[in-house]
């Protein structure tokens, strides 16, 4: 892929007024009022928070410390473990092979990787899990809409999600080709193309990408997406001369509970997660969100076509179902599922404002996005509070669209 071609102005340009985009410029202070107070509670780190609309920023700042332990102020160039804000890029760079003829949706998982060609599935037989055959192959549609059967080791108690523990199917010490034959020998939580569950589908498209594109993922993502868009820090690793902009929760749970402990992304590492892995920056992580909301484009590179934008921000699940439990936290009344995003469908319904059509997603450590193109906008809140993520990724959404008074 090029690289932006040369004259090409680079976006963003300078902050303007929220005024003069249609936001209120005192909601627009109190949205960083409020989260300054969680800062000086103690609840909260540190955050970085990009606003845009119309192709313009109109919040662009950075609060609270980039290290709780050194005090080091956070900066607006701070490094954060993105988690699962991954898998829209990874999904992305599956729908450029599959506009160049490389693939197809309906095409099985299996035609890609071979040890997905004989799939099992735990069913509930006379109240015991009996493991049988599955009746269908997993598409590639299957897994950028995590209806593959597959599952996360965090999100039950099941016997698959115990096997996953068991195998420790989160290491980092696999590659993405061993990790991917590991998954593969351990049943299927459901039927491909039968329930929505959300897992380690991204994952195995992770590594798709390398059997079909012929390269790590990780190179892949580099020469396909990072480097035509500019995104210059984001990355499976930091490389030594940005550690120190690298931004750290608290060491403790500020509310008592058990921390979560966050990868390392300061050393190469076997498994390049195509589901969780990359580290990147707020203004890295707008620049691929204002391609998404120009349909494809940005500073003159397009890597995908309108349509097909279009496509992977519509419902892919229709009527089918969700999965009790943790599946169903993720995925709110009013939402369904594109292609790598969570798709709103219903103007209510949903516990937080939206328009129809707008899409999110989330990472794990607690980084959060939502794309509106009905408000021709898009916010990026960056943090590191992982226990604290499910909370801010509400509180910023309902701070954000009550700035909106045009």
């Amino acid at each position: 892929m090029k690289a932006p071609p040369a004259g090409t102005s680079r976006w963003p340009a300078p902050k303007v007024s929220p005024a003069s985009l249609g936001l209120c410029p005192q909601r627009t202070a109190r949205l960083i009022e409020v989260l300054q107070a969680e800062v000086d509670r103690q609840r909260l780190p540190g955050a970085v928070v990009l606003i845009a609309r119309h192709g313009k920023l109109a919040c662009f700042e950075s609060l609270g410390a980039l290290d709780p332990a050194s005090a080091a102020p956070m900066t607006q160039d701070a490094i954060f473990r993105i988690y699962s804000m991954t898998k829209p890029i990874v999904s992305v760079a599956v729908m450029m092979l599959m506009e160049q003829g490389r693939l197809l949706l309906s095409d099985p998982v299996a035609k890609y990787l071979p040890e997905y060609a004989a799939p099992k599935v735990s069913r509930l037989v006379d109240g015991a899990a009996q493991v049988q055959a599955a009746q269908q192959l997993a598409t590639v549609q299957d897994l950028l809409r995590h209806t593959a059967g597959l599952t996360y080791e965090f999100m039950g108690s099941t016997a698959v999600q115990r096997q996953y523990a068991q195998r420790r199917m989160g290491s980092r010490l696999r590659s993405n080709a061993e990790s991917s034959l590991e998954l593969a020998a351990l049943p299927l939580l459901f039927e491909p193309g039968t329930v929505w569950e959300y897992g380690r589908a991204t994952d195995v498209l992770g590594r798709l990408i390398e059997v079909v594109g012929g390269k790590t993922l990780g190179v892949y993502l580099q020469e396909n997406i990072f480097k035509p868009l500019d995104m210059r820090d984001t990355g499976f690793c930091v490389p030594p001369e940005h550690h120190a902009r690298i931004a750290q929760p608290f060491a403790r749970d500020p509310e008592g509970g058990l921390q979560m402990r966050l990868i390392d992304v300061r050393e190469p590492v076997a498994f390049e997660s195509g589901g969780g892995g990359l580290a990147s920056t707020a203004l890295d992580y707008a620049r691929f969100l204002q391609f998404m909301l120009n349909r494809g484009e940005l500073d003159g590179v397009r890597l995908l076509g309108p349509r097909t934008v279009d496509f992977m921000t519509a419902d892919h699940l229709g009527t089918m179902a969700v999965n009790k439990g943790v599946s169903s936290q993720l995925l709110p009344p009013g939402y369904g599922f594109g292609l790598g995003f969570a798709v709103r469908k219903e103007a209510g319904l949903a516990t937080v404002p939206g328009s129809v059509g707008a899409y999110y997603w989330g990472g794990m450590a607690g980084t959060t996005f939502f794309v509106d193109p009905a408000e021709d906008m898009f916010a990026c809140l960056m943090l590191q509070a992982p226990n604290q993520r499910e909370y801010y990724r509400m509180l910023f959404r309902n701070l954000v669209y009550a700035t909106l008074i045009d």
